[in-house]
């Protein structure tokens, strides 16, 4: 099962990649990662830069994918987004983290984009 929850993980990454720039976001970097933790995406988008976490779920069993974003994984994604700025020396840009949600649900996929989720 490991295996597959990983590979719809990467395939939620890929359809969000797809999403963001279709909406107009120019994608940085992807999995970039820090410690033991990782950002998903890293973009730019009307003058932000974006760090934004993807999750992704094929049934509704544990809630929604979004509800899989606790306040100790903002923390951390934080603390990642805090590194990568100290790494490139990035000091005078407006930040912002978004959260893509990948529901895929009896052959049907959802996408739910939350700008700003915190």
């Amino acid at each position: 099962m490991r295996s597959s929850t990983k590979e719809k993980g990467k395939e939620g990454e890929e359809l969000a990649v797809t999403f963001l720039v279709e909406k107009g976001f120019e994608i940085i970097e992807r999995n970039y990662r820090y410690g033991k933790g990782e950002l998903d995406i890293i973009a730019r988008e009307k003058g932000f830069l974006v760090f934004v976490e993807v999750k992704s779920r094929e049934s509704l069993e544990y809630g929604l994918p979004e509800e899989a974003i606790t306040k100790r994984k903002m923390s951390q994604i934080r603390k990642i987004a805090e590194a990568y700025l100290a790494e490139k020396n990035i000091t005078d840009e407006n930040i912002r983290f978004d959260v893509v949600a990948i529901l895929f649900l009896k052959g049907e996929i959802s996408i739910e984009h939350y700008e700003n989720a915190f």
